[in-house]
């Protein structure tokens, strides 16, 4: 089957599509990504400083070393050393819903679409391409938690279990389509944000590679309509940073990830 990933350039999609494309070996997969999710205009310190882990950190230093000094030792690729598992190289696609960029879509003739992070809205004209339809992996609970950074919402209304949220994109909507599948997650306040939503994807991608095989099978999938309810939640304001902050949780911590990506992203001794 040809699939076509559209996830976000960082580390949090890298992770899921490293982890996915061990699952999808015997299918044709293209991938596109977004440079980033929303506008960095105005973001509160604490934002651009999550960015400054989650993807410059990830692009800048972690893939050159996976790309270099360390890939003697890597397990998972950097974008650019998944190319090589893939139809054709990973490229920037920030305007999909462009003439340009439903031709450029149209060229990977995609069965069916998978989304991860991706950063920009899917207009009908994209959705209505693959025969099997398209796939979000939304990282929260829907549809209590629509919208970006739902993990974090969920942290900061304290909820003790968070999850992912497996669903089609039917329409231009906002994480309002039929849900597959849902997997759950206790919270550990030791651990960050980021952290948390590294862990969400390890169940996530399971989902998607049981999901893909029904298809190939031709086995019904079971989903459902979302029940009415829940709340549309956008980047959080500096008072939320601050509340956040206030309950002793932490955005991102820069050697976790560090350890983080040592233990999933290299082969031990």
């Amino acid at each position: 089957m040809k699939i076509t990933i559209l996830a976000n350039q960082d580390i949090a999609s890298n992770y899921a599509i490293n982890m996915l494309l061990g699952l999808l070996v015997n299918h044709n997969v293209s991938l596109f990504l977004s440079s980033q999710v929303g506008s960095n205009n105005n973001k509160p310190k604490p934002l651009m400083s999550l960015k400054a882990i989650e993807q410059q950190m990830f692009t800048e230093t972690l893939s050159v070393l996976l790309d270099g000094e360390l890939s003697h030792k890597a397990k998972f690729k950097s974008f650019e050393g998944l190319s090589k598992q893939l139809c054709s190289p990973v490229s920037i696609l920030n305007n999909i819903n462009t003439a340009e960029g439903i031709e450029k879509l149209k060229q990977t003739d995609p069965d069916l679409i998978i989304s991860i992070r991706y950063g920009i809205i899917l207009k009908e004209a994209i959705i209505d391409i693959p025969r099997f339809g398209v796939i979000n992996l939304h990282s929260g609970l829907l549809p209590t938690y629509r919208g970006v950074m739902a993990t974090f919402w969920a942290m900061l209304n304290g909820d003790k279990t968070i999850g992912c949220t497996l669903h089609y994109i039917d329409n231009s909507q906002i994480d309002t389509g039929r849900t597959i599948a849902v997997t759950a997650l206790i919270v550990d306040p030791k651990r960050s944000y980021l952290w948390h939503v590294l862990t969400l994807y390890e169940q996530g991608v399971e989902e998607i590679a049981k999901t893909v095989k029904k298809i190939v099978d031709q086995d019904p999938i079971d989903s459902s309509a979302q029940r009415s309810g829940g709340q549309y939640y956008t980047f959080p304001t500096s008072q939320d940073l601050q509340n956040f902050d206030s309950k002793g949780l932490v955005l991102a911590d820069k050697l976790e990830i560090l350890a983080f990506f040592h233990t999933r992203y290299l082969l031990t001794d």
